[in-house]
């Protein structure tokens, strides 16, 4: 029988606010692109939720548009990979595929109670040393704990009864595979809470603590290998699944980070920054989290990773509620329009802080409001708050990995506004590295796919590909910097006092 090549590998990125499917081809190089929006659900202040049959059905759209859209046939893909928002969390029924609950998004403070009460146990420690990770209502243990005690099983709560965990990676995979495959990678299982980094396991203590059944727990695989076959009746062929990693990981691995001591931005919803660390975790105490960032055969390789929670999420916040931008080039073509923000300063505690606070209880803040201040201004405070709040990360970073950071990738929708990247570049004196295409999470997911099926033959191959971009440089003057950033801190100071737990 002949066998029609493999020209691509299909990536499927899953994100916070809609799925994308992409296909690349041997030269990594981004061929096709479809992509469809979900509805985001606010049931209460502070919560979000996702519906995983709306996720599920906006990834069928995307995978069979992008396939129509090439004019190509299913065989001529060799494979696909999956990068998902992570954290998110679905509890399904394994028999029938039927949500019990929407699924919980990694932005929802809703447990943040239970974190509190958790804390005041003394569990923090323990939590930190076995999984690198805060206690936080960000991951997805206290997610999971709250679904089943809010929707508990007919014989009794604690029982698995056929009921199935897992991030979006997970739950698509499940479906992908017409719910043969219930499994993970290690870099989804790292931010569950529930996986301890250093047995590379489900670990019983946290299982307990947290009264999560071992039983709904997926496989945990490496992020490049087999995870299935795609079910034939979606694309009339049965495409090996062959790499699975989260979207900030996967950024790292598409950013070619594949060094210790390299480090990338994704300036998505949120902003992210990992740091490759090799072999080895690095105990950040309490500032940092430390994450696993992908697992090729045996080799497990580690990050240090800080999040900033209101990144896209601003400029949507300026957007839909202020009505003060019509979109982010909006955002970006007005705040260059003004020298400065005027001596405005907004902090964007949006859904709380992320790194290096980490508090779920604050509330927001916009400071230095005069008569003189007008939209421009407003939209310049919230891009710069964007790079403050980086800026802020770095600061930690360099002290507890000792890594002289000197350039950084960066990828993801707010990393086209070259207001934004100058800014950061000023504002953390970094050489900022823009790549041609932003879309490094999908071309990680793709990269991982193509070793884990052969269609590149290993990382060698790959930094051939490297695509250099746009570099931005510091311009601005040290006595400037000084001064903007102690406006920073005077107005984050504000907000972290007034706020005080």
């Amino acid at each position: 029988m002949w066998l029609m090549p493999s020209k691509y590998i299909l990536s499927l990125d899953l994100g916070t606010t809609g799925n994308r499917a992409i296909l690349f081809n041997k030269k990594g190089e981004a061929v096709v692109s479809v992509y469809r929006e979900f509805k985001q659900y606010y049931p209460k202040p502070g919560w979000v939720e996702h519906d995983p049959l709306e996720i599920w059905q906006s990834v069928l759209f995307v995978l069979r548009g992008v396939v129509k859209k090439a004019r190509i046939k299913s065989e001529e893909i060799a494979g696909i990979g999956l990068t998902n928002q992570r954290e998110t969390t679905v509890v399904w029924n394994g028999k029938t595929g039927k949500p019990i609950y929407r699924a919980v998004v990694w932005q929802d403070r809703r447990t943040a109670d239970t974190c509190e009460r958790l804390k005041r146990r003394g569990h923090e420690t323990m939590i930190r040393q076995k999984t690198g990770l805060l206690l936080n209502p960000y991951f997805s243990a206290t997610k999971i704990e709250w679904i089943l005690r809010n929707f508990p099983s007919p014989h009794g709560r604690g029982e698995g009864e056929g009921r199935l965990f897992g991030t979006i990676d997970t739950w698509i995979l499940w479906n992908l595979t017409g719910g043969k495959v219930h499994a993970t990678d290690v870099s989804n299982a790292s931010r569950t809470m529930l996986w301890n980094i250093k047995t590379c396991e489900w670990d019983d203590e946290l299982l307990r603590l947290f009264k999560v059944p071992k039983e709904i727990l997926p496989e945990v695989l490496p992020s490049s290998g087999k995870f299935g076959a795609l079910d034939q009746k979606i694309l009339g062929a049965a495409i090996p699944i062959t790499g699975v990693c989260g979207d900030q990981q996967s950024a790292l691995f598409g950013q070619q980070c594949f060094n210790r001591g390299e480090a990338k931005i994704t300036y998505g919803t949120g902003a992210f920054l990992l740091l490759n660390t090799g072999d080895r975790p690095v105990d950040t105490k309490n500032s940092l989290i430390t994450t696993v960032a992908w697992q090729i055969g045996n080799e497990i390789t580690y990050a240090l990773e800080g999040s900033v929670f209101a990144c896209g999420a601003l400029i949507n916040w300026l957007q839909k509620n202020l009505q003060l931008v019509k979109d982010g080039p909006d955002a970006s073509r007005l705040a260059a329009t003004v020298s400065d923000s005027g001596g405005v300063y907004i902090v964007p505690a949006l859904a709380g802080l992320g790194a290096p606070h980490w508090r779920s209880d604050v509330r927001g803040l916009i400071a230095g409001l005069t008569q003189f201040t007008n939209r421009e201004h407003i939209a310049r405070a919230a891009l710069e708050a964007i790079a403050y709040q980086v800026e802020d990360i770095f600061v930690v970073m360099r002290q507890v990995s000792k890594f002289p950071l000197r350039l950084v990738r960066v990828d993801g929708g707010v990393a086209k506004s070259d207001f934004v990247l100058q800014f950061q570049a000023d504002i953390s004196g970094l050489i900022i590295e823009r790549a041609d295409s932003v879309e490094a999470t999908a071309r990680g997911a793709a990269y991982l796919a193509g070793l884990g099926v052969g269609f590149w033959r290993d990382i060698k191959e790959i930094q051939q590909q490297a695509q250099l971009g746009k570099k931005f440089k510091q311009k601005m003057s040290a006595q400037r910097r000084g001064e903007l950033l102690k406006g920073w801190q005077a107005a984050m100071q504000k907000v972290l006092h007034e706020n005080k737990q």
